[in-house]
């Protein structure tokens, strides 16, 4: 090994060991220099109290995205009216977390309800998007755990109903939950690499078995693997590179670990081309368990000017935590902590379901990046 190398290496290690690293999660707007890249915090200011206030119905509990996705409502100035699952244990649990909410005798009980302006849900992913159309005929918006459709079919009936409607079909992608990602967008936004030419996002997951409900297994009711976890990928592609149109390539899965689930698929990608850019993605649930997040997901947003790379779930080189950002531009190479930094998706969809506007989420896009995985789905060719 040549010996810059070692030396390089050796002054690292030390950093490290004398806590150097950690040290920058104390101050906000702060550089110092290691090795060759500046480190930065960024942070937002004190979260503003919600503007507004809406009366939102959980339909659907079968995932436990919905607490997520509750809570988020529940801060962003949502009051949570009503629940009504068929899953007796999950709405056990939904109830203790909740105490006091209204438990609907059925899934009408709530729809009917007039003051009730959101429905959300993280039912059996094929069940959503019928939910969805329900609920915007009914005169809701809907806010879905993703893959919130599992088929083409589905998608057109949800389209036709957005249409006709206006009503909102929102879906709570992993970019609304993640700070890093919503930075790296406003970025892009701002020019810091100019032009975007490709998106390459890296997704795997860890499987958990013995958790997993029956449904987990068969694509008929979760989408398939491209559709499900792809569907994150598929938005931040159409995100970042700003695609109005879009289409997959390429599209592969596979199961590779789980012969006692034939059906299963344990790994998935895609190539995809939009009028905004390239993209290549790779999903699986193929985790180790020496990894200690869920999954190393990462994302890397190439530009004419420079590129970015999030380290979403964990950074692997031992900074803590996650939220991890590097971006290296004509000027310079840094890394941003963006732990610090509000979500703005609740708060702003909050504001569109009262305005009538299109903050939180676009919705052409959104319904682009389910199109894309499902057709990639569709026509993915099993190894």
């Amino acid at each position: 090994m040549p010996k810059n190398r070692v030396e390089r290496r050796s002054i690292l290690k030390a950093a490290g060991a004398m806590g150097i690293t950690s040290g920058f999660a104390e101050m906000a707007l702060a550089f110092q220099t290691s090795g060759d890249a500046a480190h930065e915090v960024v942070e937002s200011s004190t979260e503003a109290p919600p503007k507004h206030t809406i009366r939102f119905a959980v339909i659907g509990l079968d995932h436990s995205h919905i607490n997520g996705i509750t809570d988020t409502m529940l801060r962003s100035g949502g009051e949570l009216a009503w629940v009504h699952s068929t899953n007796a244990a999950a709405l056990a649990a939904f109830q203790k977390r909740y105490p006091g909410v209204r438990v609907a005798r059925d899934e009408d009980e709530a729809l009917n309800d007039r003051s009730v302006q959101l429905v959300c849900s993280a039912a059996v992913p094929n069940l959503r998007a019928p939910l969805g159309v329900r609920a915007m005929r009914h005169g809701k918006d809907f806010l879905s755990d993703k893959p919130a459709i599992t088929t083409l079919d589905q998608l057109a009936e949800v389209r036709r109903a957005v249409q006709e409607t206006g009503r909102i079909f929102a879906v709570m992608f992993g970019r609304m939950e993640q700070r890093s990602t919503t930075h790296a967008g406003e970025m892009v936004r701002a020019g810091a690499i100019g032009r975007v030419v490709q998106t390459i996002e890296l997704a795997p997951h860890r499987v958990n078995e013995p958790t997993r409900p029956d449904w987990f297994w068969d694509p008929a009711l979760y989408g398939g693997t491209l559709c499900d976890l792809g569907s994150h990928q598929a938005d931040e592609f159409v995100h970042f590179t700003g695609s109005k149109t879009a289409e997959a390539v390429m599209s592969r899965v596979a199961n590779v670990s789980f012969p006692q689930h034939p059906e299963f698929q344990d790994f998935g990608d895609m190539m995809a081309q939009g009028d905004g850019g390239l993209g290549y993605f790779r999903v699986d649930w193929l985790t180790p368990g020496g990894v200690t997040a869920f999954g190393d997901e990462r994302t890397f947003i190439l530009g004419t000017q420079g590129y970015i790379e999030l380290r979403k779930t964990f950074d692997i080189a031992g900074r803590p935590g996650g939220e991890h950002l590097f971006i290296a531009d004509g000027k310079s190479a840094r890394y941003i902590d963006c732990s610090r930094l509000a979500l703005p998706f609740g708060p702003r969809l909050v504001d569109d379901i009262v305005n009538r506007t299109q903050t939180a989420q676009d919705q052409a896009a959104t319904l682009l990046a389910m199109e894309l995985v499902l057709k990639g789905q569709k026509n993915a060719r099993r190894v």
